[in-house]
């Protein structure tokens, strides 16, 4: 006979993801989701160990959501021992927020009862919450919670010594809220959790889940009655410690081969003995390995890590002046004369017409007794004051409604305003929506924009970039705006005006300098924090720009500035790139890169660079990275 299976999906955070993600990480969040499993007439979860109510009875109140995951044919006998089982390995001491928590717990009875797994919009939900700089300068705190063992720092994160956003205090009051819901009540006696990040499989769905979410994968498979698995078992737990580095680069898994459906996992792979341990690479068996030998393990480990991510053939380059530029975004922090500013803004609005802007009393009103007070006292008098919430509001809401009332020749004031306030990351984390509308605005007007516009525009885009928050969302969650940022630089590099072809020079830099800041990372097995992820490449966009860039470089005549910022920003944004032997060197033959900077470096063109630390980075990067020869 066969028994229904549904999932209880909870929101930890009782409404306050959905309504803060955004402002505190840069991302739509919407719950933080807590889950159990309902079949046989009880509700099964996982928080103090493992507990059991009947459905909805649980500290945790109705369910948000509740899904249909089918049904099972497994009676109630055999699914009480297999909870039984799981006691074992889901105790308290274990739970962790975002590594080993009620969601690990659901996915391993979903695929036991069903051979099935959780929606991967809920065990998906640290992955994203980490690839958020807020995320990760979050970490450390939440790892405190859980009370890691003396002296261990979790894999891929970085000290939290910027957090990336203002507001850490607030969140981490919400997160000891969110972590006291999950768990439940505390226990009486202080635990420490587990000393790894290992996985725990016990049937062949959430193994199987393990090795889709992971380009790499050891599996140890082991027996609680195995006196040599105690003895490795050390050895493995230290190299998960180690080498889980970078999203979704190596997975380490312990499969008990005497509980749940552990067996079945282990004859899929035959494993006839313990300990076993079996590599894998994008879910295939690759190398096998038995008994205690430590330091073999050692080292299949780094030769798996090698084969699935090898290094990037410029790895292995001499590149001292390309590695000597700094990836400190170019910021335009110069404070204009704002009563000067506020006068001209002032002008423009009364000049509007009614029809269009219609809340004209209330836009002047910000502006006069909310935005330029505290722009004049954070950036003249030097009061080094986290704007209030009024002031945050007042510029999203102003922000937002000027650029649609006024036109685009207009603008200038406002944006020469913004990009000062930019400076600050309270603003910076609120501007995405209006920067947004900004871009479309001016993206379809470019060729016709005034050069005062253009300039103010490139230098607060200058300034955007410098926010991680915002450069992530401007060069990868956002599209439109995406596509928007990329259409306004391609056209600017090459416009007549010499200042404004510095200024898009600076935006140029600062796209690739983030680009760098990410690939680095990644290349030293660090978490992304503040740069591109690996998901988060786009082959065709960087052909776009680095095309626009070369054209821009072999056209320049008149500063040598703009021919430093473009020839380090052709750098950062060749060195290390996932399509350089594909797409890159093919397109540097075509357009005889190195030859043109080689060219450049003698006069041809007009414009005879002469400053020593430009031309020793020209010729590095016309011979290593853009040479049609390599």
């Amino acid at each position: 006979m066969p028994f229904p299976v549904k999932l209880y999906v909870y929101d930890l955070s009782n409404g306050l993801a959905r309504t803060m993600s955004m402002q505190l990480t840069g991302r739509q969040i919407d719950g933080v989701w807590h889950t159990s499993v309902v079949a046989y007439g009880k509700e099964i979860f996982y928080g103090q160990g493992i507990d059991i109510v009947a459905p909805g009875k649980s500290h945790h109140g109705r369910p948000l959501q509740i899904i249909d995951m089918g049904e099972t044919e497994i009676d109630e006998g055999t699914f009480d021992e297999y909870i039984l089982e799981m006691r074992e390995h889901y105790t308290a001491d274990k739970y962790h927020l975002l590594d080993f928590n009620c969601n690990s717990f659901t996915n391993d009875c979903i695929g036991f009862l069903t051979g099935g797994s959780i929606p991967p919009f809920i065990k998906d939900l640290p992955s994203d919450f980490l690839s958020t700089p807020f995320g990760a300068a979050l970490r450390p705190t939440i790892d405190s919670m859980f009370r890691r063992p003396s002296g261990y720092t979790p894999a891929g994160t970085p000290p939290l010594a910027q957090p990336a956003a203002p507001n850490l205090a607030l969140a981490s009051s919400l997160l000891q809220a969110v972590a006291t819901r999950a768990s439940g009540p505390a226990p009486t006696t202080p635990a420490s959790t587990v000393a790894a990040p290992i996985h725990v499989s016990t049937n062949p769905a959430s193994f199987h889940s393990v090795l889709g979410a992971h380009r790499a994968a050891v599996a140890m498979f082991t027996s609680a009655t195995c006196a040599p698995c105690r003895m490795i078992e050390p050895v493995f737990e230290e190299l998960a410690r180690a080498k889980t580095k970078g999203e979704g680069r190596i997975a380490f898994v312990k499969v008990d081969m005497d509980v749940g459906m552990s067996g079945m996992v282990g004859r899929e792979y035959e494993v006839t003995a313990t300990p076993t341990f079996v590599f894998f690479q994008d879910q295939k068996k690759v190398h096998e390995l038995k008994g205690v030998n430590a330091p073999e393990l050692k080292t299949q480990v780094d030769l798996l890590l090698y084969q699935a991510f090898p290094p990037h053939p410029h790895a292995s380059l001499d590149l001292p002046a390309v590695s000597s530029i700094s990836l400190d975004p170019i910021l335009f922090s110069q404070v204009p004369a704002l009563d000067t500013v506020r006068d001209k803004l002032a002008s423009f609005l009364d000049s509007a017409s009614s029809d269009v802007l219609l809340d004209k009393p209330q836009v002047q009103q910000n502006l006069t007794r909310v935005i330029f007070p505290w722009l004049q006292q954070r950036f003249v008098t030097k009061i080094s004051s986290r704007p209030s919430a009024a002031v945050v509001s007042a510029f999203a809401q102003t922000t937002s409604t000027l650029i649609k009332a006024l036109p685009v020749a207009s603008l200038f004031p406002l944006l020469d305003t913004w990009r000062l306030a930019l400076l600050d990351p309270s603003i910076a984390q609120t501007s995405l929506p209006a920067l947004s509308g900004l871009l479309s605005q001016i993206h379809t007007s470019t060729a016709q924009a005034p050069r005062a516009t253009l300039l103010t525009l490139l230098r607060l885009l200058s300034n955007a970039l410098g926010s991680p928050v915002l450069a992530r969302s401007l060069l990868a969650s956002d599209t439109q705006a995406k596509s928007a940022l990329t259409g306004v630089l391609v056209q600017t590099l090459l416009h007549s005006d010499r200042l404004v072809r510095t200024s898009a020079a600076s935006v140029a830099f600062n796209v690739g300098a983030w680009v760098q800041r990410g690939r680095v990372a990644r290349v030293r097995g660090e978490h992304v924090a503040n740069g591109m992820g690996e998901s988060e490449e786009d082959g065709e966009w960087e052909v776009e720009i680095i095309s626009a860039v070369v054209e821009a470089l072999g056209t320049e005549q008149e500063s040598e500035d703009v021919v430093h910022r473009l020839t380090a920003t052709l750098a950062l944004l060749v060195r290390l790139s996932p399509i350089y032997a594909d797409q890159l060197q093919p397109l540097f033959e075509v357009l005889q890169v190195g030859s043109m900077l080689t060219g450049k470096m003698a006069g041809e063109g007009g414009l005879q660079v002469q400053k020593k630390e430009v031309r020793t980075l020209m010729k590095e990067v016309a011979s290593k990275l853009c040479s049609e020869q390599l």
